[in-house]
């Protein structure tokens, strides 16, 4: 029986890993990056971007949105790092910023087309997505959700689909409202990376830490998440063979954060690995783990 099958014959949106099973109600946290130039950087990411420093001491920033002190990204300097390469390294592909409505989106496309910022553009059905690169090469997504009643599930599998973004509808949605930064309820909405195997990923992110497959079909990905979101994470192939992981003198992800409801959850999933093979180290709020190609992930309880 394919994937498929079970997934349609249990009559469930996505495929629940065997195991432990992360909880609807999972969400992420903040991403930490490593760059070159942490001056140039933080320029980039409040001109361009309109983040905001919330605190900075030691090479390092803590951006969030405007109205809204939620960490979003915290910046690290390494001087001199070597900025990812256009097919990119085992680690992250991009890091997706989630907007609380397409008017923001469409007030974002204006300030990006005002200051001459080039970005790629999808219609993804269940989101719409701008995607950029930070000074370091770093992929970026910014987008905004549709309505979740407006999503498709087809046999267990969401419709998903990379067309044309209208972006002249999205600046209407705008109404003429000007771009002030990233508003109060941005979040992260999901994170993107570069793996080595399906299979190897697929073993560590859905059957061990718990994540439910929800997209299969895209060649050479995978799209996991929690709570019948369209992804909280998504898994490619597409670096190519031969791909090495990101080093410590790379521009690169340092770690993202899984937030959990409790921390029975987080104990669970730690657990959980631990019993697939895994690596789990205690920090606090939670637990600190990586992938098969060296990504760290910190599994915390909120807050």
């Amino acid at each position: 029986m394919t994937i498929t099958d079970r997934a349609a014959a249990s009559g469930e949106q996505g495929v629940a890993p065997a195991g432990f099973r992360l909880p609807a109600a999972t969400r992420l946290g903040r991403v930490r990056l490593q760059v070159a130039d942490l001056a140039r950087s933080l320029a980039w990411y409040g001109d361009v971007l309109g983040l905001r420093v919330v605190h900075r001491a030691d090479g390092q920033a803590t951006l969030a949105a405007h109205g809204d002190d939620r960490p979003l990204v915290e910046l690290h300097e390494r001087a001199g790092a070597a900025p990812a390469p256009h097919r990119g390294r085992l680690g992250l592909y991009h890091f997706a910023i989630l907007l609380p409505d397409r008017a923001a989106l469409g007030r974002f496309v204006a300030h990006l087309a005002e200051i001459g910022e080039r970005a790629g553009a999808s219609d993804h059905l269940v989101s719409e997505a701008l995607y950029l690169n930070d000074p370091d090469g770093l992929g970026i997504e910014v987008y905004a959700d549709r309505p979740r009643g407006s999503w498709v599930w087809q046999n267990g599998q969401l419709a998903m689909d990379t067309r044309p973004l209208n972006l002249e509808s999205l600046v209407r949605a705008a109404d003429g409202q000007r771009w002030t930064g990233m508003p109060a309820g941005t979040v992260i909405g999901h994170v993107h990376l570069h793996i080595g195997t399906i299979d190897e990923a697929a073993a560590f992110y859905h059957a061990a830490l718990g994540f439910d497959k929800v997209v299969w079909s895209y060649p050479g990905a995978l799209f996991l998440s929690a709570g019948g979101y369209h992804h909280h994470l998504g898994l490619n192939t597409w670096a190519g063979a031969g791909a090495r992981p990101a080093g410590e003198n790379d521009a690169r992800l340092l770690s993202w954060e899984i937030i959990v409801p409790a921390s029975d959850d987080a104990d669970a999933a730690a657990a959980s690995l631990r019993s697939a093979g895994y690596t789990t180290d205690r920090m606090d709020g939670g637990w600190r783990s990586a992938d098969p190609w060296g990504t760290e992930l910190h599994l915390l309880a909120d807050a």
